[in-house]
């Protein structure tokens, strides 16, 4: 509950990495984070909310560039095909799949894709470059009136650095193939700074079957200004190709018939683009603040997958194109100003947001080695949401302060079905709307103690084809539309204990019910709208610097989540793939010019199926990376994944499927039910060289 929100153009070196945060960003006030105090007694909202510390996304071993979000804590990363498709995300008792209600920005702009080709929320963190990034902050829960879609399990907001110290260039080599460059460097003269920055990678993996990874990246940013009013444009450039490797039935690899590694269809992979600008404003003044920002994407997007192998045809295989092309527009005002209410000093804040899609094609199509059999559906969607929003914020004495907001968001959708079938059919135009109100309260116990309130309620957007259909373009049979937006309804209670900069501790008791649930579909690869769902669960986040050579991080988060109201016969209760169980630590250690981490994580078992009768495994991951600088000009790394050598699985489904030999053999009938595993990448070590000019 800050009394001013602060946008300024701070400027911090980045320990251990040459970059300095001259950031300006509408998303990421108070950029500057030098200890865990930054989400403060006196200004948090709530004891889930804050911003992770460079030192903790900054030095921790990334395998890929979406897992800096496991910086904020509680959410888990992994991956179940290719490098270039978006990661998994794990949540607050959500199996997010890849990211149906975990809300990501990046330099103001969406990162979350509604009507996705290939699943509700697609967020794909792959054209982000972690060494520029300049800020994590966090919120969790539907407590926040600035927070929209996708935002009711917690969202990240990410911005990039304006300015880096000395220019330089980083080459990383590592096992399968591993490669990469990086190059980036600024120039600042008086107030302007221009920021550019280009990646290259490639890398084949682990798997039987090369992942042929093929990138490029490019940043390039111009700011302007000082700490009162500022303003940024920034432009990105991103292209990836890939094979994939998605997952397999456990029982071939209990019976040697399929590695570990190994592939059921080789010619899966896919490609994907994107192109970006954005702008944002800003105007710091005694009188209140002010932040605009504005952005236009174009994206393309082409996914080959086979999950099921030769279950519904036997002859030609199960495998499907997804594709998605679409582009993006937007912009966002928000203000906030001191003001008096009823003889008591608060904080009037408020603003607008829009965000139109423009889809020119979403698909989905029956291939064989890549090549089209059937157009299943083929559509042009446009898609707009508005929204609006405001709050007020008292401070009610010293000790009691307390926020109420409201949000109103209004969804207007068109659906153009051109497959010639059944495309008429399931278009339609349409529109809905939700008011969503939040409120919290926050009493300071001491100096170094403060306890949080929070309820409100949000929602999540389902894919508007499924608010238009009428007919199931696969089977041809009569199909029930969805609500276009899904509300859910949440609380949190919370402790912050801070009694000095080295030392943060915050708890946090939640519950999160939500009117309809997005499950992923195995034989499908997407989600669709389910049962309504309530989860519950504690969270425990530690951060401790006892000394300038060592910093301690903790974090923990016990989840149950279930399906509310009458199962239908032969389910249970239980959400499917709903994480239970997380646990992250690291340990930082300093010494001169060397710096060591070891970072752990553990996902405990999980339900795979609504009766709890099939549960998967846990896994633990151990990480090490390393940094020395030798000089002023060269920086020697080393990073160790899976350091243990675990053999687990970062994801695991059950459903049913069939191989080309159980088809030959007669013993797939309806289908092999069966646990579908992605397996962990094993020992991994990469190593880099920096050279700063």
């Amino acid at each position: 509950m800050k009394l001013a929100l602060n946008a300024c153009a701070a400027v911090a070196l980045l320990p251990g990495t040459g970059i300095v945060a001259h950031a300006q960003s509408t998303h990421l006030p108070e950029i500057e984070v030098r200890g865990p105090r930054d989400a403060t007694i006196g200004t948090a909202d709530s004891a889930s909310e804050g911003a992770a510390e460079r030192e903790s996304f900054q030095t921790r071993p990334k395998l890929r560039p979406g897992d800096i979000v496991e910086a904020v804590p509680g959410v888990v990363a992994t991956q179940h095909s290719g490098d270039g498709k978006a990661n998994q995300y794990f949540l607050r008792g959500f199996n997010l799949d890849h990211g149906t209600d975990f809300a990501m920005t990046v330099s103001g702009m969406p990162v979350n894709m509604p009507s996705h080709g290939h699943g509700q929320g697609y967020a794909d963190l792959n054209f982000l470059i972690p060494e520029l990034v300049s800020g994590v902050r966090y919120r969790k829960g539907p407590y926040f009136v600035d927070n929209g879609d996708f935002s009711l399990a917690g969202s990240a907001s990410m911005d990039y650095v304006s300015a880096i110290d000395a220019p330089f260039a980083e080459l990383t080599l590592g096992g399968d193939g591993y490669r990469r460059l990086l190059a980036a460097g600024s120039r600042t003269v008086q107030d302007q700074t221009w920021m550019g920055a280009l990646e290259l990678q490639g890398n084949d993996g682990p798997w039987d079957v090369p992942e042929d990874l093929r990138k490029a990246n490019a940043v390039l940013r111009y700011s302007q200004g000082s700490q009162v009013r500022g303003f940024s444009l920034t432009g990105m450039a991103y292209k990836s190709d890939w094979n994939a490797t998605d997952q397999i039935p456990q029982r071939l690899v209990d019976s040697g018939d399929l590695g570990r590694y190994g592939s059921l269809d080789p010619t899966d992979g896919g490609s994907t683009r994107r192109l970006s600008l954005s702008g944002q404003w800003f105007d710091n003044s005694p009188e209140g603040q002010t932040q605009v920002s504005a952005y236009a994407i174009d994206y393309q997007f082409d996914l080959f997958s086979n999950f099921t192998y030769f279950l519904n045809d036997p002859d030609a295989g199960d495998q499907f194109e997804q594709t998605d092309r679409r582009r993006i527009f937007g912009a966002q005002a928000a203000r906030s100003l001191p003001n008096r209410l009823a003889g008591m000093d608060g904080v009037l804040s408020f603003g607008a947001q829009w965000r139109g899609d423009r889809i020119g094609s979403v698909g989905l199509y029956d291939t064989r080695a890549r090549e089209r059999d059937r157009t299943v559906r083929d559509d042009r969607v446009s898609q707009d949401l508005v929204s609006a929003y405001g709050q007020q914020l008292l401070n009610f004495s010293d000790r009691w302060r307390g926020y109420f907001g409201l949000r109103g968001d209004m969804l207007r959708y068109d659906v153009e079905g051109r497959e010639p079938v059944y495309g008429p059919g399931n278009s339609g135009s349409g529109h809905d709307a939700l008011v969503s109100p939040k409120a919290g309260l926050a009493f300071t116990v001491t100096p170094a103690n403060e306890l949080y309130l929070n309820a409100g309620s949000g929602y999540h957007s389902n894919d508007v084809r499924g608010a238009t259909i009428s007919v199931d373009p696969q089977s041809g049979l009569p199909a029930d539309r969805v609500p276009a937006l899904v509300k859910g309804h949440g609380g949190e209670a919370g402790w912050r204990f801070a009694p000095g900069e080295q030392l943060s501790l915050t708890t946090a008791l939640w519950m999160l019910n939500l009117d309809s649930e997005l499950v992923y579909v195995g034989d499908a690869g997407t989600t669709e709208p389910g049962r309504p769902s309530q989860r519950r669960g504690v969270e425990t986040s530690l951060r401790w610097t006892p000394s300038s050579t060592w910093r301690f991080e903790f974090d923990g988060a016990l989840s149950r989540a279930r399906f509310r109201g009458p199962a239908p016969e032969g389910e249970g209760d239980y959400v499917d793939n709903a994480i239970e169980t997380a646990v992250s630590a690291g340990v930082v250690w300093t010494h001169g010019p060397l710096m060591a981490t070891l970072r752990l994580r553990y996902m405990g078992p999980r339900a795979l199926d609504t009766t709890n009768s099939v549960r998967s495994s846990a896994t633990t991951l151990l990480n090490f990376g390393s940094r020395y600088a030798v000089n002023r000009h060269l920086t020697l790394g080393v990073d160790v994944f899976n350091l243990a050598g675990s053999k687990g699985n970062d994801i695991e489904y059950y459903y049913a499927s069939c191989t080309a030999g159980e088809v030959a053999s007669g013993a797939c009938g309806a289908g092999i039910d069966d646990r579908h595993i992605h397996p962990m990448e094993p020992r991994t070590v990469r190593v880099s060289a920096r050279w700063a000019f």
